[in-house]
């Protein structure tokens, strides 16, 4: 998921005017609302990341241990193709690229989906030479457990991910899913990389991936809607809406000519339209409960409803368990960047009543705690 993605002013008046819409017209969608069968599923955001540097299989085992029910690879290219779990193709945060000379005049300045950014970027790199590098925690000191790492693991690539998720399934005696998020798609097959294709093509060579739970997620909608038709071979494969700051437009349709923001996907007529071709509705956790101007929790929006009438899972990203993170209701007074277990589980607990299908959490540990 995006950390810059959704801004807290457009939060604000996104809630006011979910809450608005949703109030009236929820009663005229469909009859059979989709709903899962069971608990609500725990997804490690990027593994456990609240106590691991993200993106490592460290993460993504830390995660299996605490009893996620799927972990989340973010996915983006090497300049050889390569699909590499990172949440941003900018890697100055979560490597430590910045310390090797051999590397330092690769640094450099792009524009990634509308943003200026400054740094080394995966699609200038082979993979053989990630592989060189080593991960480190993107949150540094308000996360010393997780940083207590820094330089023991490696960069890894999907197909990486899927025979360690592979394997820690058949030593456990339990199935674990994928739910991987496609960045940057149009930026990447803008400079030939094109992702979607080349993730198809490691679930087609992985017996695991064609039987697992599997999800693919994106904050852009035409490449959603191409691999609605690609996936046909895979009754396992869903597909997962994210929606970004409302004030927004999905990086394809702006990069098309478009106009059409992320909030008005959020309407009735919207959710129907993404129903034609995803099975998930992925909002920012307050999308569903927001906060006011003192971060404190609000009425639901009924965005949950909405989504549900309309034929869509929900699933919602992401809870955090320090107090900066959490809403005002939830915060502890230990200080802003203090680890908060029982007021993240509260919190979550909050946001599981409105009947969401999945939560993402950066501790999967405390999700489960919530769930159960």
């Amino acid at each position: 998921m995006q950390d810059r993605s959704v801004s807290r002013r457009s939060l604000l008046q996104a809630g006011a005017g979910l809450t608005a819409a949703f109030a009236t017209d929820v009663g005229a969608a469909i009859a059979a609302p989709a709903r899962r069968k069971g608990p609500p599923l725990l997804i490690a955001h990027r593994g456990a990341s609240a106590l691991r540097p993200e993106h490592t299989l460290a993460a993504y085992a830390k995660a299996i241990q605490d009893g996620a029910d799927y972990v989340e690879p973010d996915l983006v290219a090497t300049k050889d193709g390569v699909l590499v779990a990172r949440h941003e193709n900018n890697i100055a945060e979560t490597s430590d690229v910045a310390a090797r000379a051999d590397f330092a005049a690769r640094k450099t300045v792009k524009t990634i989906d509308g943003e200026r950014q400054e740094g080394w970027f995966t699609e200038d790199f082979t993979f053989a030479e990630l592989k060189t590098l080593r991960a480190k925690e993107r949150l540094g000191a308000i996360r010393p457990e997780s940083q207590s790492y820094d330089g023991a693991f490696q960069i890894v690539s999907m197909e990486e991910i899927a025979d360690f998720v592979a394997a820690e399934s058949a030593a456990r005696g339990r199935t674990i899913g994928l739910i991987p998020e496609i960045k940057h798609s149009t930026y990447f097959a803008g400079i030939g990389l094109q992702q979607e294709q080349r993730l198809i093509d490691i679930i087609g060579k992985s017996a695991y991936l064609q039987r697992a739970p599997f999800a693919i997620q994106s904050f852009e909608v035409a490449n959603l809607r191409a691999l609605r038709g690609r996936i046909g071979a895979y009754p396992n494969i869903q597909l997962a809406q994210l929606i970004g700051d409302p004030a927004q437009m999905p990086a394809d349709v702006q990069a098309a000519g478009n106009k059409r923001f992320y909030r008005d996907m959020l309407t009735p007529a919207g959710l129907s339209e993404i129903a034609s071709y995803a099975d998930y509705l992925a909002p920012h956790v307050r999308m569903i409960i927001p906060v006011d101007e003192d971060q404190r929790l609000t009425k639901p929006t009924g965005l949950v409803d909405a989504a549900h009438a309309a034929g869509l899972l929900v699933s919602i990203w992401t809870f955090r368990p320090e107090n900066q993170f959490l809403a005002a209701d939830f915060r502890s007074d230990k200080g802003v960047s203090a680890r908060n277990e029982e007021g993240s589980i509260a919190e979550m607990q909050r946001y599981l009543a409105t009947g969401v299908d999945a939560i993402f959490t950066d501790d999967p540990a405390l999700g489960r705690r919530a769930i159960s």
